[in-house]
């Protein structure tokens, strides 16, 4: 429960700072510390150390120390009401949101072929897929089922199964 707290205060400042709200604080005026509820929590001389060096930083220091850590551990910008808002009781909410999701990346699969058109299936293989020459197009298609393209618009992903289709070539769009 401690913990997080703690990551919910500091939290609060991985938020990226408008130019605006930095002139507003002076760089020499340093963030106020919060006092604790009255509970006496006891840690490492190290964290304590942490603790002080890091509440003692001005509002330009923690903007330029939060940017640095999301570079050096590779950390994304999560919208605060995410991470704020908890899921509440009840599964229409679930439902809902499962359903509010739309997918935007779909995988063509080839699943199987027509034996008598294959040779035409491989032709299309070669002139759709890039940097494919005829060998690697033959073993291609004789590896069916197998994926065609992956993380593609539903666009070209119909397009690509309605070509794949007028060949005798058997698709599915996931």
């Amino acid at each position: 429960m401690l913990l997080n707290n703690s990551i919910r205060m500091f939290g609060r400042h991985l938020r990226p700072l408008s130019k605006k709200t930095l002139r507003m604080y002076s760089a020499a005026q340093p963030l106020t510390i919060p006092q604790p509820d009255g509970s006496s929590v006891s840690s490492s001389p190290k964290l304590e150390k942490l603790y002080t060096e890091i509440t003692s930083l001005t509002m330009v220091e923690v903007s330029e120390f939060t940017e640095l850590l999301k570079v050096r551990l590779n950390l994304k910008d999560i919208p605060m009401g995410a991470m704020v808002s908890a899921p509440a009781a009840g599964g229409q909410e679930e439902e809902e949101e499962v359903a509010a999701t739309v997918k935007t990346s779909f995988t063509v699969k080839l699943m199987k072929f027509d034996e008598k058109q294959k040779v035409a299936l491989i032709k299309e293989v070669k002139n759709l897929m890039d940097g494919m020459n005829l060998v690697q197009a033959k073993k291609f298609v004789e590896s069916a089922p197998t994926v065609i393209k992956s993380d593609i618009g539903k666009d070209e992903a119909e397009k690509l199964k309605e070509a794949f289709t007028k060949v005798g070539a058997e698709c599915v769009i996931d």
